[in-house]
């Protein structure tokens, strides 16, 4: 059973860091595309980052491109997403999700929720 388990969420204030950790079971991520999402109160999910299978190329969103970092370690099966700088608007619950090749369906976590206050 595909299982992904996002921790590492919290309050904190702008300009704080946070890390959020992925694990995941049921399946090898060196095999995955994987992407971190997340959704504010009151708005749709957005792509946040995203990491390449083998490879480890990465892509972000224009809004944390600079103060987000993401990273995996096949080692351990999970991903990473290091979050420095952070801003009120980048409150929202942050999921982790895991695809085998395009088209393909996603795997998804709970999700971690994360709070910045001003």
């Amino acid at each position: 059973q595909v299982q992904l388990v996002e921790s590492g969420g919290g309050s904190v204030q702008a300009g704080a860091s946070l890390r959020l950790s992925c694990a995941a079971s049921g399946l090898t991520l060196i095999n995955y595309g994987m992407r971190w999402f997340r959704q504010a109160p009151g708005k749709e999910r957005e792509f946040v980052a995203y990491i390449g299978m083998s490879s480890g190329s990465t892509a972000y969103a224009d809004s944390v491109k600079g103060r987000f970092t993401m990273s995996r370690d096949n080692a351990k099966n999970t991903i990473y997403l290091q979050m420095n700088s952070l801003k009120p608007e980048d409150t929202a619950v942050y999921y982790c999700a895991a695809q085998l090749g395009p088209g393909q369906k996603y795997y998804w976590g709970q999700g971690t929720q994360v709070t910045v206050s001003s």
